[in-house]
């Protein structure tokens, strides 16, 4: 039983997005959501393509001045450690998020 269930355990992960393995997993624990930081970013950089290439600036190279965190989460939360996904990876993990989390074409 016990390794018919780690087989499982191994095969949906290998099923699974890099987002769903890197973002997901490191943040389900968080106290601040997925969801509160795509609205940060969105309502800082607006259009799809600036709320990626920030998203992917600040994963790449995080720092207070590329944060969309206020001063007092900063404090809290402190800056991430730079990411370990590649270019690629990373681009998709994005795109997934952004089809996630997306409002455009959901309002009515």
């Amino acid at each position: 039983m016990r390794n018919l269930i780690f087989v499982l355990s191994v095969l949906l992960n290998l099923n699974a997005s890099v987002y769903q393995k890197n973002c997901v997993a490191c943040h389900k624990n968080s106290p601040v959501k997925m969801d509160k930081f795509f609205y940060l970013y969105l309502l800082k950089y607006s259009s799809a393509i600036e709320t990626k290439y920030a998203m992917k600036l600040y994963l790449q190279n995080p720092k207070k001045e590329n944060s969309v965190l206020s001063p007092e989460l900063l404090k809290r939360f402190k800056i991430k450690k730079k990411t370990t996904l590649s270019k690629k990876e990373l681009e998709k993990a994005i795109d997934e998020y952004w089809e996630i989390y997306k409002i455009f074409g959901k309002l009515k």
